[in-house]
């Protein structure tokens, strides 16, 4: 692909999608890779989105990723479902290689990477899983109708895990290090006021059990330091995320977290034609309308750099 390209979008979910819907329309004919695993973002692992404006019935994550994905293939975005695997940001022409082994140039690239499910980063969690360790309700909460599950967490995300798993599992326990959720309170009251839905507090998960599958966990209480072993079919662990930024280290500014650093009010990194969005820049809101909010405006800040040059 010898071309240079006006623009080049990296990853996709809400931000991404939004840029090329963006710059499609500005005529910037743009190339968006979405990722050959993690296309459409975290919200394709999200049930039902009810916050998001205009659909008061709410929407399924994976139906609204759809609806702008194709929105911008509306407009002319080249959508691609492969993954970036080195880049080349330094220089006026950015450089940019997939894994099929195409090389890319482009006058600018937009950064839309997202984010990852953080571990809590024991040797058998990553050991089981897949064997009674997940990091998502909606692709495995199927697996545990009428088991016990453990949900690991205390915002948002691990209450809408435990409130979705109460759909297959007949008991469903979050643990969480604190005394009181950190859950918007819509959320929290939600998980109080369900009847399959038991708390345990100031405690942390210190090994996962099993040799096959894991059968329990091994718990201690950070209050007085007491350990105890207890069974449990499935653990879902929903205590953050993790910005996709292994490939921007030594390129873009990174802040010690590894979010891209981003002039205010913009989203400028501190390389000229290097625009970031999303949850790859977001530590505060990570909300669907925020990241589609900040796609829209690297789109913009992307084709005001273009008309400059």
């Amino acid at each position: 692909m010898s071309d240079i390209h006006q623009v080049v979008i990296v990853g996709s979910g809400p931000a991404g999608y939004t840029a090329a819907i963006y710059a499609a329309r500005a005529q910037l004919s743009p190339i968006i890779y979405e990722g050959s695993v993690t296309a459409g973002g975290a919200l394709m692992n999200t049930t039902e989105v009810e916050n998001f404006p205009g659909f008061p019935a709410g929407v399924m994550g994976p139906d609204l990723m759809d609806s702008m994905r194709a929105q911008a293939e509306k407009f002319g975005a080249k959508l691609i479902t492969d993954d970036i695997i080195e880049m080349d940001l330094s220089g006026e022409i950015k450089v940019l290689k997939d894994g099929s082994g195409n090389e890319l140039r482009a006058k600018a690239v937009i950064l839309a990477t997202g984010s990852a499910y953080k571990e809590i980063g024991l040797e058998n969690e990553k050991r089981l899983s897949g064997r009674g360790v997940s990091w998502c309700a909606t692709c495995d909460g199927f697996f545990y109708r009428q088991k016990t599950v453990a949900v690991v967490g205390g915002g948002d995300s691990a209450m809408e895990e435990a409130n979705f798993l109460t759909r297959f599992a007949d008991k469903v326990v979050v643990i969480h290090r604190r005394e009181a959720l950190r859950a918007s309170k819509i959320m929290a009251d939600r998980a109080h006021a369900n009847p399959k839905i038991e708390f345990i507090w100031n405690t942390e998960v210190i090994d996962v059990l099993g040799e096959q599958s894991m059968n329990a966990l091994k718990l201690r209480n950070l209050q007085t330091g007491e350990e105890s072993e207890m069974a449990f079919d499935g653990l879902f662990v929903a205590i953050g995320h993790l910005p996709r930024s292994e490939l921007l280290i030594g390129q873009v500014d990174l802040d010690l977290e590894g979010y891209v650093k981003v002039d205010e009010r913009s989203t400028r990194t501190n390389l000229k034609g290097v625009f970031a969005c999303g949850d790859l820049v977001d530590h505060t809101y990570r909300q669907a309308i925020t990241a589609a909010g900040t796609g829209c405006e690297a789109a913009l800040d992307a084709e005001r750099f273009l008309a400059g040059h």
